[in-house]
């Protein structure tokens, strides 16, 4: 039976998901801001509570395409704090570092360092490359001037959830090409890196017992790639770009997820290319599996390591 496989705790979550879902019309029968509206309302239950922090700021930083919003957890005083740079989830299209926010609070306090959420702009009104060419901006601009953000230089990670974490690896791949050696650490949360789903993930998986259907991700691709997208550009489906030279990375997933077969196909890449890389993947849990930390023992336990990870190599 489909959800059957899943750990108690996180079917649990994904069901009250989908209770809450029901409430409203279905997302594709509204419109997009609509949409959005109730996409955060049903996870607002989810982001709220979890650690506190030393201070929280918003700030609206320059970009090629327009001021950006950003968000700065610091979890304690410490005048320089290693950073993550962190890049929600929702296929490009929904959520915000508002949905995120208790996410980017738990990796600030359990690996203490400042995490910093980028509100990148959304598809389809923004469409490849703008989201990726903010985050770009805004990576240099915190590398070049660490002091004025109270961050520690050379200690810079960079990753994201889902289409955040897509970004987060194209983002680092641009890097190299450019030279610009800024990053030391990658944390990819149940990434998508490539529009291929095998036959089999989806007959598994892509069912709404899973957080994440096959026919939202061609959706959420559809809402991302121009009409003229080159169907191969590694900077939009990284999986088959050239990959030595990345720093040091982290690949989380959920093994009941339609996604979970491109973090073990990118960790076998990397680790072909020489990349130090360690993997985890959690039996019995989902997409976007992390959300549910409230109330799972293993989103703790995912967040438990994947921070320790964060904390090590940024120490």
């Amino acid at each position: 039976m489909a959800g059957d496989d899943l750990d108690p705790e996180i079917r649990s979550f994904a069901a009250e998901m989908a209770r809450s879902y029901a409430r409203y019309p279905a997302l594709d029968q509204v419109p997009l801001s609509e949409a959005r509206q109730i996409a955060e309302k049903v996870r607002l239950p989810w982001r709220q509570g979890g650690p506190v922090m030393h201070q929280s700021e918003d700030l609206h930083l320059p970009t090629p395409h327009g001021p950006v919003r950003v968000r700065i957890h610091r979890p304690n005083p410490s005048p320089q704090l290693p950073a993550l740079i962190y890049l929600h989830g929702g296929g490009w299209t929904i959520f915000s570092i508002d949905s995120h926010d208790r996410l980017m609070r738990e990796y600030a306090a359990r690996a203490q360092i400042a995490v910093v959420g980028v509100d990148y702009a959304l598809s389809p009104e923004a469409k490849y490359p703008v989201a990726l060419e903010q985050v770009l901006a805004i990576a240099r601009l915190l590398a070049r001037e660490p002091s004025r953000f109270g961050l520690k230089p050379e200690r810079l990670a960079l990753g994201g959830d889902s289409a955040g974490g897509n970004l987060a690896l194209s983002a680092a791949l641009k890097l190299k090409a450019s030279g610009e050696s800024i990053l030391h650490t990658l944390l990819l949360l149940y990434g998508v890196f490539t529009k291929e789903i095998s036959a089999e993930a989806a007959r598994r998986y892509g069912g709404p017992d899973y957080m994440l259907t096959t026919a939202e991700m061609d959706q959420f691709w559809s809402n991302y790639l121009p009409a003229n997208a080159v169907s191969d550009d590694p900077y939009a489906t990284p999986l088959g770009a050239p990959l030595g030279g990345l720093p040091s990375t982290f690949l989380l997933a959920g093994a009941c997820d339609i996604l979970s077969e491109q973090s073990l196909f990118l960790a076998e890449r990397l680790k072909a290319a020489g990349v130090k890389t360690e993997l985890r993947i959690y039996a019995g849990a989902t997409h976007s599996f992390l959300e549910a930390v409230s109330r799972s023992r293993l989103a703790d336990q995912a967040l438990a390591e994947s921070a320790a990870f964060l904390s090590t190599e940024l120490a």
